[in-house]
C-alpha cells in the first residue's frame, strides 16, 4: 500500500474511532441520565431505527467502495 493510501486509511479509521466513541458516549448519558426503559417507550422507534439501518448499510457501501477504489488506485499506480 502506497504512504497515501496508509495515511488515508489511518485517517478514516481514527474518524470512525472518534464517530463511535461519541455514539457510545451518548448513549451511555441517555443510560445515565434517564431511565432507559422509560426513554425508549416515548420514543417512535420505528423512523429513527430504520434511518439508522440505513445509514449504517450506506456507510458499509461507502467504505467497500474505498476499500475497492484504493486498491484500484494502487494497482493502477504500481504498473
Amino acid at each position: 500500500m502506497s504512504e497515501s493510501n496508509s495515511k488515508a486509511t489511518k485517517e478514516l479509521t481514527e474518524m470512525m474511532e472518534v464517530t463511535m466513541q461519541n455514539l457510545h458516549n451518548k448513549f451511555q448519558m441517555y443510560y445515565n441520565n434517564n431511565n432507559v426503559i422509560t426513554y425508549i417507550a416515548r420514543l417512535p422507534l420505528t423512523n429513527p431505527l430504520d434511518d439508522m439501518g440505513t445509514r449504517i448499510d450506506d456507510l458499509e457501501k461507502n467504505v467497500a467502495d474505498l476499500m475497492t477504489q484504493a486498491g484500484m488506485e494502487e494497482q493502477q499506480t504500481s504498473k
